[in-house]
């Protein structure tokens, strides 16, 4: 650990480093708790997954802007104790810059947030929080100034997505589609009956009647940080916030939770998309968007509830077809069970459309 050690004290850190230790389990980037003597914080050393996150300066440009931006308004609201109410990145030493590239690896340094907690649970109550924290989020953002770009271009692009299916299927790489006794087929044509009607948000961005967001874009449950109160203190994992949709926060968030199944679930007719999750969150969501979510926005969010499931079955498809060159997967036919899964949850969403309709316009 004297390695990392050396590379926290490169940051402009108070009091003097005692220890470097593993933190969490992230899936894209290591993460290591920065421990200080006595009287000085502590800090989370991380090291920036830069094969997702190609442009690291633009990614920190983007998390300095939102920071900076949230961090002014809870001052002018009056809050105190910021640093545990938004995430706060430390300069190198010696220079204006919050990422360091030390041996073709990029790491940066935050201050660690004390007695505060992520929770996996999915459920009503913690939903709604999501929902509440979510829509918070982007409303303080709402009348951010500072210009940001997308740290992965075209991340919830469906019609990409779509095009990359049909790329996949004429390139038919692993053969699959050659040796298909015909259930291939039935996907494609169940996909290919749904495809222009989930492109839809693209086609409103181009007409003018949609906006992009600065949206945070990976929205879990675990993602947020409470006090030990049960309060949210502050929306964390900030790589993918960027210019997007509204829908890409509301249907990612419904797309995990909502499911009564993992994604990977085999027994794809046991998929079932839960009101009660819907219902919770977007109850949160309304709340926190009030100031700012027109109705357009607000009343295609029964879309976006099925908009990320499909979009999903379609990027599991193409990667199966493609011979599962991008998810890791854990048997021959991971991807294509997942495909199944999702396609599911799409039917199942689509099928209460009706109901998240009347629901969201009762809030």
């Amino acid at each position: 650990m004297e390695e990392l050690k050396k590379l926290a004290e490169a940051f402009e850190l108070e009091g003097k480093v005692l220890e470097v230790k593993p933190l969490g389990n992230g899936l894209i980037n290591d993460t290591y708790k920065v421990v200080t003597a006595a009287g000085s914080p502590d800090y989370v050393l991380q090291r920036i997954n830069n094969a997702i996150f190609k442009d690291v300066e633009l990614l920190q440009h983007n998390i300095e802007a939102v920071t900076g931006h949230i961090r002014a308004k809870l001052v002018a609201a009056g809050e105190k104790d910021l640093d545990r109410k938004v995430l706060r990145f430390v300069k190198v030493k010696g220079g204006d810059k919050t990422w360091l590239l030390q041996d073709g690896k990029y790491w940066r340094v935050s201050v660690f947030i004390p007695d505060a907690f992520t929770y996996e649970t999915v459920n009503p109550e913690y939903s709604r929080f999501a929902g509440k924290a979510f829509g918070n989020f982007e409303a303080r953002l709402s009348d951010i100034k500072e210009s940001l770009g997308e740290t992965i271009p075209d991340f919830h692009n469906m019609e990409l997505r779509a095009r990359q299916l049909r790329e996949a299927v004429q390139n038919d790489a692993a053969g699959r589609l050659a040796a298909d006794t015909g259930e291939l087929k039935a996907i494609l044509e169940d996909i290919d009956r749904y495809c222009e009607q989930m492109c839809k948000a693209e086609r409103m961005y181009r007409e003018g009647v949609l906006p992009k967001r600065i949206c945070h874009c990976d929205t879990k449950v675990n993602n947020m940080m409470f006090d030990d109160k049960g309060e949210v203190l502050c929306v964390i994992d900030l790589d993918t916030v960027m210019p997007s949709f509204v829908f890409s926060d509301f249907g990612d968030f419904l797309r995990t939770a909502a499911n009564t199944l993992p994604e990977d679930h085999p027994d794809y007719k046991g998929v079932d998309f839960r009101m009660d999750i819907f219902k919770a969150f977007s109850e949160g969501y309304i709340d926190g968007t009030r100031s700012f979510l027109t109705p357009v926005e607000r009343e295609n969010l029964p879309y976006a509830a099925c908009l990320f499931p499909f979009m999903q079955a379609v990027r599991f498809f193409a990667d199966y077809i493609n011979g599962d060159t991008y998810y890791k997967i854990a048997y021959p036919e991971h991807n294509l069970v997942r495909t199944r899964n999702q396609m599911a949850l799409f039917h199942s969403a689509l099928s209460k459309v009706p109901e998240m309709t009347s629901w969201i316009a009762s809030l």
